[in-house]
């Protein structure tokens, strides 16, 4: 990867991976209800465990202030080397390479807490630990980190996977690092020069098909869960949608990412009297869990902040708004065209709102920042999805997220993916996710892995250049962009507005200052090997 994941606001442990259930997919035709079979190989599910869930994080002797954290980042747990060493790296879609091992001293005392209990990796201590003689300096807008490549075996917790040989970064020095991370990119051929993760988990026939999917939960939630090699049918309900990826030569920056074309966005109001499609947003986005904030152009990011009563961001791009559209019905709706679908991902205004602070003191912001570098849907949009990331038809498979309990399942072939249908039921009053516009819906024939290229990797760091209580792990080219950041915290104007607010029957609010101590939120620029 090229990126360097630097505080959020709360942090999330992935832990007690599971070894799923064999739930292969029958060959007839129509919608397929997976059943729970017996256990067996194929895929491999990890749990999300938030930060929120304060029982958990007393049993590791963590403490985190989190009164002036509103974010959630996302950790794998890994034991690597023989015998294994526990780890705890950020999980990525926005970049392509795993690191482990930042310098705890060179961040806050609040946060070399938790930095101290994510794991140390020894290679002196590791029987199949082995040394490649390279290494790679990364820059960041506000630190660094020299890394040294090695190869190592890798286990997920809690399962009988092991990975043999995998390739990392261990950091003889950083600063400013708060953890290591996981890139779940694109890998060999498209963004690095050798195998990643992804890459690995198919070649050394863990998972049966090279996709994995991706439900971080709600901020109430507790609890999300990936699956690298299937599906958790009891996190989404009816059919999954294809919506191709766009292909690097034509995407906005060039880059092998998880870019796809966005049809829309739309206000639905506690009325339910939906608004029209924003003007400029028919745009292509990429998928980012990296990333805390969804970044949009300016101008429709300032439109967007108007209908909620905010007239223009602080001093830091953030937008502050009224803490009362938390407890309120409405949804910001965002559409894609699939493949003879199309997928409308209808955010909650709880969902989209970020809170800082507690009681009288708290703040509130809306999950949207303008950007003129890059246009990303960051967890603020991802919570409310349920995304299938497909290597093979280069393709991700979308619809609502939902919860009712914990079935993973085997995929055996990407092309049962169009038959797939979640355990889920859609409550009353709300719509179906997954629309079809054409009688028929076709799929790719899958390419195999991402195939052999120069291997060169465009990399660099964050594209808006904001500062706060925000997190961006993004690769870009070196040359597009220079990452900036800043330590200061701000507090804005935000107003209850009508768009927003339409027949909600709630009375709008007055400001409320707050002074944010905020961790401060930066990407690193460099090149891969």
């Amino acid at each position: 990867m090229a990126a360097f994941p630097f505080l959020s606001a709360s942090l999330v442990l992935l832990q007690l991976a599971f070894q799923c259930s064999a739930q292969h997919l029958n060959l007839t035709t129509g919608p397929l209800h997976l059943p729970n079979h017996t256990p067996g190989d194929g895929c491999v599910h990890l749990p999300i465990i938030h930060s929120t869930n304060a029982d958990h994080f007393a049993r590791r002797g963590i403490q985190l202030a989190l009164n002036n954290r509103s974010d959630v980042a996302y950790y794998a747990q890994l034991d690597i080397g023989t015998p294994p060493q526990t780890v705890y790296t950020q999980l990525d879609t926005g970049s392509f390479e795993l690191w482990v091992n930042p310098d705890c001293t060179t961040v806050s005392p609040s946060d070399a807490s938790f930095c101290n209990h994510i794991g140390y990796y020894n290679a002196s201590l590791s029987s199949t630990s082995k040394s490649l003689g390279t290494s790679k300096t990364l820059r960041y807008g506000i630190g660094a980190a020299n890394i040294s490549y090695v190869t190592d075996t890798i286990s997920l917790s809690g399962s009988s996977t092991s990975l043999q040989g995998i390739q990392f970064g261990v950091a003889t020095s950083s600063k400013d690092a708060f953890s290591g991370i996981l890139g779940i990119g694109y890998g060999q051929g498209l963004a690095t020069r050798y195998p990643n993760f992804i890459d690995q988990l198919y070649a050394q026939k863990i998972t049966k098909v090279k996709a994995y999917t991706l439900a971080l939960g709600s901020k109430t939630a507790q609890q999300g869960s990936i699956v690298f090699g299937g599906v958790d049918t009891s996190k989404f309900a009816g059919p999954l949608a294809r919506v191709p990826i766009i292909d690097a030569t034509d995407s906005p920056d060039g880059v092998p990412r998880f870019w796809v074309q966005m049809n829309g966005i739309s206000l639905t109001p506690p009325s339910g009297q939906g608004m029209a499609v924003y003007e400029g947003s028919r745009i292509p986005a990429f998928l980012d869990s990296g990333s805390t904030m969804t970044l949009l152009p300016p101008k429709l990011a300032n439109k967007i902040a108007e209908d909620f009563g905010s007239p223009e961001p602080d001093a830091n791009g953030f937008y502050r708004v009224g803490c009362d559209y938390v407890d309120m019905n409405g949804t910001m709706d965002f559409e894609f065209m699939g493949v003879g679908q199309k997928v409308t991902v209808r955010v909650p205004y709880k969902e989209m709102i970020r809170e800082v602070g507690q009681g009288e003191s708290k703040t509130c912001f809306l999950g949207v920042m303008g950007s003129e570098s890059f246009t990303l849907l960051g967890d603020t949009f991802l919570r409310s999805a349920y995304a299938v990331f497909d290597f093979q038809t280069n393709s991700i498979w979308l619809t609502q997220a939902s919860s009712c309990g914990n079935t993973p399942a085997a995929l055996r072939d990407v092309t049962d993916l169009s038959r797939v249908v979640g355990n889920c039921q859609v409550q009353p009053g709300q719509k179906e996710a997954v629309v079809d516009v054409v009688s028929e819906t076709s799929i790719a024939p899958p390419i195999g892995s991402t195939g052999d290229s120069d291997g060169v990797t465009r990399t660099g760091g964050n594209g808006n250049g904001a500062s706060g209580f925000v997190t961006t792990t993004l690769a870009v080219p070196t040359a597009a962009v220079a990452a900036t950041g800043s330590a200061s915290g701000g507090s804005g104007g935000g107003s209850m507005s009508a768009a927003a607010l339409a027949s909600s029957g709630r009375r709008m609010t007055g400001d409320v200052v707050l002074s944010v101590a905020v961790a401060v939120g930066a990407t690193m620029l460099g090149s891969l090997l």
